[in-house]
């Protein structure tokens, strides 16, 4: 436990120090806003979420990042731990926001952070905040901005993974950008599969083909929804496979 709680704070001492960059770049953003990019903005949040996942000991392998389109997207993943954020943050390739619960919005810092990588903060229980946040967020990606869904809801158990609801699918179909199902494994590991306890992992994150508009504009948000779902299923399922395979050889 000692292990885990040196951990937060050397999160917390990271994040802390980047009050004054945060700073800065909220200038330039009011003051200056044609001469910052995304990947300028980017590269803080990027920074502080990689040099967690090292603290921990933890390894990340991308695979399929050669997959990732050009442009904004709307990137769909399934939702293992509390790690999945810093994991996408650090190692996915691209500049991203989030689709958030409203109560990260009260963490100082992170969720002015958050704001300035166009993260959305939705309140699940009233529907109409839930639509405007959903607006806002299709406003983003129209402008250029990728975003990242779990549409799962909620944190699943381990490797199982939980229903895709299709209501949040509506912000590629409604803006018009490539969907990109996004596998993450191994982040389950880290936090809730070892009791609330920190410990190392061995995270994959595997980008799979975008589907193009041109291939869901006929389709309803429920049919992309089980479609992207399937995807992640059964990458998972081939991990499974390869993974038995290599321990086969190794005996």
């Amino acid at each position: 436990m000692i292990r885990t709680v040196g951990i937060y704070l050397y999160a917390g001492l990271l994040v802390i120090c980047t009050v004054f960059k945060l700073q800065r770049t909220k200038n330039r953003l009011k003051n200056h806003p044609a001469t910052i990019t995304d990947e300028e903005v980017f590269v803080t949040p990027k920074t502080v979420s990689r040099k967690v996942i090292e603290k921990t000991g933890t390894t990340v392998e991308v695979k399929g990042q050669e997959k990732l389109p050009e442009g904004a997207a709307l990137f769909v993943a399934n939702h293992q731990g509390l790690f999945d954020i810093l994991a996408l943050l650090g190692y996915l390739g691209k500049p991203i926001g989030f689709i958030a619960k409203k109560e990260i919005k009260k963490l100082p810092i992170i969720s002015k952070w958050m704001e300035l990588v166009y993260c959305v903060f939705i309140d699940r229980s009233d529907r109409r905040q839930s639509m405007k946040a959903i607006n806002r967020g299709i406003d983003y990606l129209k402008a250029g901005h990728s975003i990242v869904i779990f549409p799962e809801g909620t944190r699943g158990e381990g490797r199982e993974i939980n229903e895709f609801k299709p209501g949040s699918f509506r912000l590629g179909l409604k803006s018009n950008v490539p969907i990109v199902p996004v596998t993450i494994d191994g982040t389950y590991q880290m936090l809730e599969g070892s009791n609330g306890r920190i410990t190392p992992s061995a995270i994959t994150l595997s980008i799979h083909d975008p589907i193009y508009p041109e291939t869901y504009t006929d389709m309803k948000s429920g049919e992309v929804a089980s479609k992207v779902q399937a995807i992640i299923e059964n990458s998972l399922v081939e991990y499974d496979i390869d993974t038995k395979e290599l321990e086969v050889v190794r005996t």
